[in-house]
């Protein structure tokens, strides 16, 4: 859809109040185009009062709708823990699932306002673009796109910053360029996402970012802290003893994991239209309570079942990453998991040191597979070690036939 055909529709706006979402609503306005803004309250760390992107907006001459989905956003940050679903170099999808949450929040009530259109601000050569595009796709068919990113004429009149500067200014709306950013941002409730500028060289540190959820772990105290999660089902429902929502969970989640420098990774991840991408992603939450429930995983799932849970656990990834959160693949593979997860009850103390994630004890885990007697490497009633002489001949004919058929190569 191009900047020209806009003109007739009535256009919803996914805006943030940054420097693309007032160039491009106000061009919008201009052009006499019926335009509404709207922004997804998504627990966003970097932005404390979300109705300062309205004061933001106003200047643009459109009106601006919040849409509170704090909590849906805290539970598809559930849905990402029980699947396990790291993407990339570990990387939470913190803003692949923000996506998926935005677009099916904000659908609604741009039908409401009779929106034709949705907008969004994401660039022609990265993942939202695709992200915004496939949901609305899928959940709003009759609903049609627009990217101004990739519209030649609206490339065109904008190439950068300064020419963004300038129209507001001519607007009446004042703007200044401001500081040279050594990288741009996105956070929500899950995370946030560092990339771009200096970070897109490969001979730049990720140690420039400066974390906006917690600390880098050399600047984390010099005592350890100790944390316990209860697991239920896979959902964490208590923290350090107290019962939690999942909004609640994950606040508490990325407060204290973050004093702790724990979930900051460097990534070069494979985008969706087939480049590289360089990030650095700082979650917190997700990773402190990943790792615990990845505890409970381990005590629960015996070994075919872990091998498929891994296989699902990245399917589920690449389809969030990808844009496909609600697809049917999607579907099964989380109602596969929610098989595991039924088993995922328990209670996990960790230690938390400086970036590191210290296993201290796993208790009330009752579909645990774990038996010290089994495992124990002294005299004891479990599994007897004699009997496994017969176990080790079974094994040895097959051993023996690929040797003698010459099949083994050293």
């Amino acid at each position: 859809m191009s900047l020209d055909e806009v003109r007739k529709e009535k256009i919803g706006i996914c805006v943030s109040g940054g420097l693309d979402s007032r160039t491009l609503t106000r061009k919008l306005v201009d052009m006499g185009v019926d335009v509404t803004c709207f922004v997804a309250d998504l627990a966003q760390p970097d932005e404390p009062n979300i109705k300062s992107v309205s004061v933001k907006m106003a200047p643009c001459g459109a009106s601006t709708v919040v849409v509170d989905l704090r909590n849906e956003m805290a539970a598809a940050c559930f849905e990402i823990l029980k699947a396990q679903a790291m993407y990339d170099g570990g990387y939470w999808n913190s803003t692949g699932i923000a996506r998926a949450v935005t677009v099916r929040g904000l659908l609604p009530e741009m039908k409401k306002k009779g929106c034709t259109v949705l907008a969004h601000g994401a660039t022609g050569r990265g993942n939202d673009q695709m992200r915004f595009e496939r949901y609305t796709n899928v959940m709003a068919p009759e609903i049609k796109v627009f990217a101004p990113w990739r519209d030649p004429t609206f490339l065109q009149e904008f190439p950068g910053r300064k020419q963004m500067v300038e129209f507001l200014n001519r607007a009446g709306i004042e703007t200044a360029p401001g500081v040279k950013k050594r990288y741009s941002t996105d956070a929500n409730l899950a995370g946030i996402s560092y990339e771009a500028e200096d970070l897109e060289s490969m001979r730049t540190a990720c140690t420039i970012v400066k974390p906006q959820m917690g600390v880098w772990p050399k600047d984390a105290p010099d005592k350890a802290e100790q944390f316990s999660v209860r697991f239920e089902k896979g959902y964490a429902v208590k923290i350090n003893g107290k019962k939690v929502i999942p909004l609640k969970a994950m606040m508490d989640a990325n407060l204290i994991a973050g004093r702790n420098g724990i979930g900051i990774k460097n990534a070069l991840e494979n985008r969706i239209i087939g480049t590289k991408s360089r990030g650095v992603y700082e979650a917190p939450g997700m990773e402190l309570l990943g790792y615990c429930l990845m505890q409970v995983y381990n005590a629960v799932l015996d070994r075919r079942a872990m091998e498929l849970f891994k296989v699902l656990s990245g399917l589920v990834a690449r389809q969030v990453y990808d844009g496909r959160y609600y697809d049917p693949a999607t579907r099964a593979a989380q109602a596969a998991i929610d098989v595991f997860a039924s088993f995922a009850t328990g209670t996990i103390t960790v230690e938390l040191y400086k970036g590191n994630i210290h296993f201290v004890s796993l208790t009330d885990c009752p579909a645990s597979l774990y038996n010290e007697e089994d495992s124990s490497m002294e005299a004891s009633k479990g599994l007897n070690p004699v009997s496994s002489q017969g176990f080790a001949e079974i094994q040895s004919v097959e051993a023996r036939s690929l040797a003698k058929a010459g099949q083994i190569k050293t």
